[in-house]
């Protein structure tokens, strides 16, 4: 009886701390939606009234009935249910029409990817291409590397010279002594790509510009291979027999586990595939979606990662599932976490923290398969990053600077020196002053972006950051001095921290910058040789139409980023609530891709969001399956 007993004091307790934990996802959500309206006037937390304190209250309470809702059985209401029924028997034939159909159109990768560039094929034809300052900058790194190359002599080390490692400032401490252009900024292997496609574009044209279309072109049919390789392992479950794949091949049964007989049987209703209303939902998102259809032919590292890591986590799904049946991996899927896990190190430097997190865990989750996650992911991202290290040591590439990875730290010094600037004093300023320019770096302060603190770019050149002079040394004190700022004025610090990352989870507020952006800006429409002329109204049109959409309320929350992180959030609640342990650890670089969110130098910037939103629908599928079989 006793031990009956503490056994149940034991649950109650463990029960506690699960709800615990989703509360506490609640009510960030909650708060972030909260100060919303704070952070955009450029308030201060400290003037978070009744009306702040009730939006809070509505927030959390459609939260935690959300995380509720999908504990107890994710069901609609039973009122839902009756209308959906009526509306069913209204268009009896045309859903059983449009359900074949679906069926027909997903039961394959090959045909979904069909599908995809059926509906996708409007993109690179009539848009041509996507980008920003980024590859620009990348193609003129490796111009200059290339001029090096072939023996022009070019300006290095002078003080009063500008090369590309000043556009997004690397301190010339870590310029090597012999002359180099590479950097590690935009990564090191895209910047090669990059830029070599737009240097033979312009031997072969004059211009970037046929190298840029031909690289979308490139992406758009990766893309569409990646989102068609996940949406099969997650709608048609491949490495199942045929006949238990499909509903209509009638009642099966198959062991629980092939590798312990005792463990019994289950049922096709175990391991039925995905219905015709998840199909044509996941379709529809990629199809429709602003989020995927624009990031289908943009230039920059944040989409290319995207999809990668689309691919990827339909390879992880596969392994998930295939681990609670005891089922071999395919060869294809071991070849496919390979090449996935490449292109995300390949694309994004915090790709390799993810995806050695995931090593950990899977191996904590799945110990039998403990060689496959060596050799599939560890040794790769080992590889990759001891060879970026390399040519850093010997000076081929220059590192990035680590004042990018200091993004809350520059908000929270630049925000004090311009709201509070006596709380800074004369030791704090003097290794300060070392590294910025404090009176500059106030007035360059915005609230939701790092970037003019830190003077990346162009137009806020010699600013603020010293990155001429700046010594390691001199970053250590800064280090010390931050710290010491946040003593002093704790609270504008918060300030800070919350204005530059409360909107990736306030699904109010509108996008810093927006996946639209890089279909039509100043450096498609105007700085382009040829491309700002080749349907430019058209351009801005789909532009305009996109941003009217995400403007609508409540209906445009399903083009934003931040609407899918939050509920991913909501999900993840649940899952700890339900004790899916395993779920979660396959569910952990969804976690850690938002701290990489809040640690990004800009507020609500949508790219970073890709990943989450495209696994999003997934996810759902995955969190519904679990619950049919566990039950």
């Amino acid at each position: 009886m006793a031990s009956r007993s503490s056994s149940r004091v034991t649950g109650r307790i463990g029960a506690c701390c699960r709800w615990a934990l989703a509360v506490l996802a609640c009510a960030w959500i909650a708060f972030c939606t909260a100060i919303g309206p704070l952070m955009r006037g450029d308030f201060s937390i400290r003037q978070f009234g009744w009306a702040n304190a009730l939006v809070f209250a509505a927030t959390f309470a459609v939260c935690l009935g959300i995380v509720g809702w999908l504990v107890r059985r994710p069901r609609l209401p039973r009122a839902c249910r009756r209308m959906l029924q009526r509306a069913r028997r209204a268009v009896a034939r045309p859903w059983q029409r449009l359900a074949r159909w679906t069926w027909a159109a997903t039961s394959s990768w090959r045909r979904i990817w069909l599908v995809l560039a059926i509906g996708w094929m409007w993109v690179p034809t009539t848009l041509l291409t996507a980008y920003g300052a980024d590859i620009l900058s990348q193609s003129r790194e490796f111009a200059w590397a290339w001029n090096q190359w072939m023996g022009l002599d070019q300006p290095y080390i002078g003080f009063f010279s500008f090369v590309p490692m000043d556009i997004y400032p690397t301190a010339h401490y870590l310029w090597p002594t012999d002359p180099t252009y590479l950097t590690d900024q935009h990564n090191i292997v895209l910047t090669l790509v990059y830029g070599g496609a737009a240097a033979v574009s312009r031997g072969l044209t004059g211009s970037n510009d046929a190298g840029f279309v031909v690289l979308s072109a490139l992406q758009w049919l990766f893309a569409g291979f990646c989102v068609a390789s996940a949406a099969d392992r997650f709608l048609n479950m491949p490495w199942l027999r045929p006949d238990y794949a499909h509903p209509a091949s009638g009642p099966r049964i198959q062991p629980r586990d092939f590798a312990d007989p005792a463990a019994g049987v289950c049922t096709l209703r175990d391991v039925r595939t995905s219905g015709p209303a998840a199909r044509l939902l996941v379709v529809a998102f990629f199809l429709a979606c602003p989020l995927a259809v624009f990031s289908t032919i943009a230039l920059t590292k944040s989409p290319l990662f995207a999809f990668a890591f689309t691919w990827w986590f339909g390879v992880m799904y596969e392994l998930y599932m295939t681990r609670r049946s005891g089922q071999r991996v395919r060869r294809v899927t071991a070849a496919a976490l390979v090449v996935s896990c490449v292109v995300m190190l390949v694309s994004a430097k915090y790709a390799w923290y993810i995806i050695a997190a995931q090593v950990v865990l899977s191996i904590l989750a799945d110990r039998r398969r403990w060689l496959l996650y060596v050799t599939a992911l560890l040794l790769p991202t080992v590889v990759f990053h001891g060879g970026v290290l390399l040519l850093f040591h010997t000076g081929a590439v220059i590192s990035g600077d680590s004042i990018e990875s200091r993004g809350v730290q520059l908000q929270m010094v630049a925000r004090v020196a311009r709201k509070n600037p006596d709380a800074i004093d004369s030791g704090t300023r003097a290794k300060l002053s070392r590294v910025f320019n404090l009176d500059q770096m106030a007035a360059a302060y915005r609230s939701w972006d790092a970037d003019p603190a830190k003077s990346s770019g162009i137009q806020s050149k010699k600013v603020s950051y010293r990155w001429r002079t700046v010594t390691p040394e001199d970053m250590r004190g800064f280090d010390e001095a931050v710290a010491e700022v946040v003593r002093a004025d704790p609270l504008t610090c918060l300030d800070a921290f919350l204005a530059k990352s409360y909107g990736y989870f306030d699904v109010l507020d509108p996008p810093y910058t927006a996946a639209s952006y890089y279909v039509s800006n100043t450096y498609v429409q105007d700085r382009s040789a040829w491309i700002g002329h080749v349907n430019r109204q058209w351009r801005s049109t789909v532009v305009g139409w996109a941003d009217s959409w995400g403007h609508v309320p409540v209906l445009g929350w399903v083009t934003h980023g931040n609407f899918y992180v939050a509920l991913t959030l909501l999900v993840g609640a649940a899952e700890v609530v339900l004790r899916r342990w395993r779920a979660l650890s396959w569910h952990m670089p969804l976690l850690l891709l938002m701290g990489v969110m809040l640690t990004a130098p800009a507020n609500n910037f949508e790219r970073h969001m890709l990943p989450i939103a495209f696994v999003f629908g997934f996810l759902c599928i995955m969190f519904g399956r679990d619950g049919r079989l566990d039950s």
